[in-house]
């Protein structure tokens, strides 16, 4: 497999592009998210019109978009890209991008981006907070942001570090392998297109939100018949919010049953993407090692094997 390639690390008094690359943003929460970014010592540049724009579902025409999202690529001035927040169009900017790189944070249909930019480049990502949804309702808050995670993931250059991920052991075991995924669905699309997510060896993150039980069992078992399990070292899923419909199986019980059998290392419930508790950074494209113990009180860990950014 090719080298990953990092972007250069966060420093104190860096600026931050925001982009609005998926779906609308309400004027509130963006700001409020930018004024925690300030607080956190960063200087936070956006282009109103742009951020803020509302074309149907989506923050801005196609154009727009695009041609923000390559600005931001090539500007010298500013040491990384926050996504406002993500909902649905992110798939649409999936084509050639001609820059080094950058970092990229962001979540949920951010996914689209992040496993294009893995696949075609290469590019360690950022599945973590997002600006307008996490930033804003600020550290440690109910569907707010974990800051230590930001902090290691964003601006450490020369060691790794570990998560606790205050999850659920599913599977015990312990497994390396390269950490990739990001949002069930959108992993599942890549399917059949050039982008295609490579999972062979990976400790594969899996999350989603407002899935029915029988819609997840559906998503999982696209991804295994399509030979998206065999070989994967570990799994990490999510809190999988608002899924669970009144009476009969769980998205948790869908999970363990269909990925239970494979015998790797298996967690449920960590805080990562759509979740109600602080929300996890996790760099996608690095070394990680998963273990989860059997030992009764023991919480599942993440250990980040090397660091995610560059000097």
């Amino acid at each position: 497999m090719p080298q990953p390639l990092k972007p250069p690390a966060l420093r104190p008094g860096d600026a931050i592009r925001v982009l609005s690359l998926a779906s609308p943003v309400k004027e509130e929460f963006f700001q409020r998210g930018c004024d925690e970014l300030a607080r956190l010592g960063y200087v936070p540049q956006f282009d109103p019109a742009s951020v803020l724009a509302r074309d149907g579902f989506f923050a801005g025409s196609l154009a727009d978009r695009a041609a923000a999202l390559q600005t931001a690529l090539e500007e010298p001035a500013t040491r990384a890209i926050f996504c406002s927040r993500g909902g649905y169009g992110s798939n649409y900017l999936l084509h050639d991008l001609s820059a080094r790189p950058k970092i990229l944070l962001g979540a949920s249909d951010i996914s689209s981006l992040q496993i294009f930019l893995w696949q075609q480049y290469r590019w360690v990502t950022f599945y973590g907070p997002m600006v307008a949804q996490n930033f804003c309702r600020g550290s440690l808050a109910q569907h707010g942001y974990e800051p230590a995670s930001l902090t290691r993931a964003l601006t450490e250059t020369t060691r790794g570090w570990t998560l606790d991920l205050d999850a659920k052991p599913a599977v015990p075991g312990a497994a390396e392998g390269v950490l990739l995924g990001g949002c069930l669905t959108l992993v599942e699309t890549t399917l059949g297109t050039p982008w295609e997510l490579d999972t062979h060896g990976a400790i594969l993150i899996l999350e989603d939100r407002g899935m029915k039980p029988y819609q997840i069992d559906r998503a999982l078992m696209h991804l295994k018949q399509a030979g998206k399990f065999a070989g994967v070292a570990a799994i990490v899923l999510g809190d999988f919010p608002d899924c669970d419909a009144s009476g009969g199986e769980t998205a948790e019980h869908v999970a363990r049953r269909v990925l239970g059998p494979l015998g790797v290392p298996l967690v449920w419930g960590a805080p990562i993407g759509h979740t109600e508790r602080p929300m996890l950074t996790v760099p996608l494209g690095v070394r990680a090692r998963l273990s989860v113990s059997d030992v009764p009180g023991a919480r599942p860990r993440l250990e980040i094997l090397e660091p995610a950014c560059l000097p």
